[in-house]
């Protein structure tokens, strides 16, 4: 199979690109790192890209939440007339597969159980309580003390920033796109990323990055918040490997199919800021109380539909992960 991977030169894209050449598959990159008229928003460049090609990955985006408000036209630039500019070629040109890079940040915050009124979706975080140290949301009916559990694909969709609303706008496009067509999309939607050739030093980069920057220069990293806050951390090897098996496995024609890609176990931020400190050599995580706006608290993957439908399973353990991680260079 001969697949275009946008953002093939970039973090996740190049271990796609590596997972796809060792299973057999040419990857045709384009990518803005390799090759500067390489932008996905050139419709002459991707009308050009997508020539012979049996599958699209798409992978080109902006990333993370920036430095504010400021950013909002060029994430929605960068990934959503990107995108459709990309499916529009794709539609010419007869390429009738893609894969995504969606996102977890698609959901806002995560799954909640209330003690009394039971699976509940609190609403955006208060300033008055953040800066009050009240980090944890709470029942929006009650107001009782929330259980995170593990958020499912089928939950609704609430991004709270503008990354997370151009990577949902991005799945209707290609949902858009497949109903038009007859062409299959598969959305995978990362949970937190992390591994080797993850970018540095940029406020674009996931806190996992952070933590690795400040260690290298020495530095305690800072852990926004009490440190509580759940994620799952899932290996790039791990998350280059589900790409491939989506791109292999038969997709329903004229739809978009979401699936979350986390190593399904969770971890606390706090826990992910040690296990790096420790791996490192120190110094040790320091719990600063800070916060971003466009943070929720608690966001976990079930991944039980990709590990079902497509027989993925991550293979990099989060202990393992962290070591290798804290080791690059």
């Amino acid at each position: 199979m001969r697949v275009l991977v946008t953002g093939g030169a970039g973090f996740i894209g190049s271990h796609v690109v590596e997972a796809l050449t060792a299973r057999g598959h040419e990857a045709v990159v384009f990518d803005v790192r390799a090759d500067p008229a390489a932008d996905v928003r050139d419709p002459a460049a991707v009308a050009r890209a997508v020539e012979g090609v049996d599958a699209v990955c798409h992978q080109a985006a902006m990333v993370g939440l920036g430095v504010g408000f400021a950013d909002a036209a060029e994430y929605v630039s960068r990934n959503d007339l990107g995108t459709a500019v990309l499916l529009a070629a794709m539609a010419e040109a007869g390429v009738r597969h893609l894969v995504l890079a969606g996102s977890m940040v698609v959901y806002g915050e995560g799954r909640y159980a209330c003690p009394r009124d039971g699976v509940v979706r609190p609403g955006p975080r208060a300033v008055a309580d953040l800066e009050a140290g009240r980090f944890e949301p709470r029942c929006p009916v009650c107001g009782a003390e929330l259980t995170p559990g593990l958020v499912g694909e089928d939950a609704p969709a609430d991004p709270r920033n503008v990354y997370a609303t151009t990577k949902l706008a991005q799945e209707h496009l290609a949902a858009a796109w497949a109903r038009s067509t007859g062409g299959s999309a598969v959305s995978l939607r990362y949970h937190n990323v992390y591994g080797p050739r993850m970018p540095r030093d940029t406020p674009y980069a996931g806190v996992a990055s952070f933590f690795r920057s400040a260690l290298a220069r020495g530095e305690a990293p800072r852990v926004f918040e009490d440190g509580r806050q759940r994620r799952d951390f899932v290996h790039v090897r791990d998350v280059a490997a589900a790409n491939v098996v989506a791109l292999q496995a038969p997709s329903a024609p004229g739809a978009l199919t979401a699936y979350n890609t986390g190593s399904g176990e969770p971890h606390t931020v706090g826990e992910m800021a040690r296990a790096l400190a420790d791996a490192h050599g120190g110094p040790a995580p320091v719990v600063t109380a800070e916060y971003r706006l466009g943070d929720v608290r608690h966001i976990t993957a079930d991944s039980s539909r990709l590990r079902a439908e497509l027989g993925w399973k991550p293979e990099v353990g989060f202990a393992e992960g962290m070591r290798e991680f804290a080791a690059c260079r």
